[in-house]
């Protein structure tokens, strides 16, 4: 490199020298010396500054590598403030959004701002709507698992394991059903873009993509609440995958793809939060060895709290107590003719 430096550095006295460069002898003398003399001596300091330039540490954003711990951190804020943007537009679909944000609005919050302002208000009102019910059965979920957590530990007498189990049970099943109703009117959408003709019409492949979460959501329904619960996730997450492939592809608005990807972080943490209630404080009917767990509880129990019904053993007798009496029930001698209550 130093090499095919030489020849400008002969003529440094020139090109680095200030303005208005002196012609007198002496300096015309320096000159000719330079020109006559090779270069033995490592480059001077000053021209070395001139020729080498410093390294970019990163090839994508071309920022220049940290000499401070300050040049440090800020680079390390400009490098997350850039990937924080580019995962915004990510997620709305790639660059699409690039012309229509300011530059200086282009960081995660301007851009997801700039497509959620994009999306009509009705729009935004009915996706959150919808997602109310979603909300409401897996928040259901998790306070019946604590419940049914609580009487498989024989911890509330005046609960029967069995019976909180099967509220729970129930309470799956119902969040599992309107998931499945939820990823279904997801892929009717594509439909609805297509008989549209929204960005041209895509025939089958288009149709398929509607059709596809529909079979999906409805083989759910075959599993344990457990299972479907864990089908349904993959299911959402797929279907915002291919929401986002084709918003790109131009078959949605440019705004679909990020409505979508917040609506299924929405059920996604509801699907989470039911699986992590249900695997932390109870078993889950259908889920491990319950029955037999249950049996155990339930002979526990009768030994701590005995049954306070039917026949006593012994010389007495309990019988209904006449209408005008202030008792329901008369306990009585069975051994003689006389009636002597107690």
């Amino acid at each position: 490199m130093f090499t095919s430096a030489r020849p400008s550095l002969r003529r440094a006295p020139f090109v680095f020298g200030r303005r208005g460069v002196s012609t007198s002898p002496s300096s015309l003398a320096r000159s000719s010396i330079l020109r006559s003399k090779p270069f033995s001596s490592p480059i001077p300091v000053v021209f070395r500054s001139g020729l080498i330039v410093r390294g970019a540490a990163s090839s994508v954003s071309g920022r220049p590598g940290s000499q401070t711990a300050a040049h440090a951190a800020q680079n390390i804020r400009e490098e997350v403030g850039q990937s924080a943007a580019d995962l915004a537009k990510s997620i709305a679909g790639g660059n699409v959004y690039q012309d229509g944000v300011e530059p200086t609005q282009q960081t995660f919050l301007g851009v997801t701002n700039a497509v959620a302002h994009a999306v009509p208000v009705p729009y935004v009102v009915f996706g959150l709507a919808g997602g109310l019910p979603y909300l409401g059965a897996s928040g259901a979920t998790i306070y019946l698992a604590r419940q049914a957590g609580i009487a498989a530990q024989g911890l509330v007498p005046n609960i029967d394991p069995g019976v909180a189990l099967t509220i729970l049970d129930q309470a799956l099943s119902i969040q599992t059903t309107y998931g499945a109703v939820l990823l279904s009117f997801l892929g009717a959408l594509h439909w609805g873009f297509e008989f549209a003709g929204f960005g041209g019409h895509k025939y089958y492949p288009r149709l398929l993509l509607g059709a596809a979460p529909v079979v999906f959501a409805w083989s759910t329904l075959a599993l344990d609440p457990v299972n479907a619960l864990i089908a349904q996730w993959v299911g959402f997450t797929g279907l915002w995958w291919a929401d986002l492939r084709v918003t790109g592809a131009g078959w949605t608005p440019k705004w679909y793809s990020q409505y979508r990807f917040y609506l299924s972080i929405l059920v996604g943490t509801c699907i989470i939060g039911s699986l992590a209630a249900t695997s932390y404080w109870g078993p889950v009917g259908g889920h491990g060895t319950v029955s037999h767990d249950l049996n155990m509880i339930r002979a526990e129990r009768k030994k701590q709290q005995p049954e306070n019904e039917g026949k006593v053993p012994g010389d007495f007798e309990a019988v209904p107590a006449p209408e005008d009496a202030d008792k329901y029930v008369i306990v009585k001698k069975k051994d003689n003719g006389k009636n002597e209550q107690h």
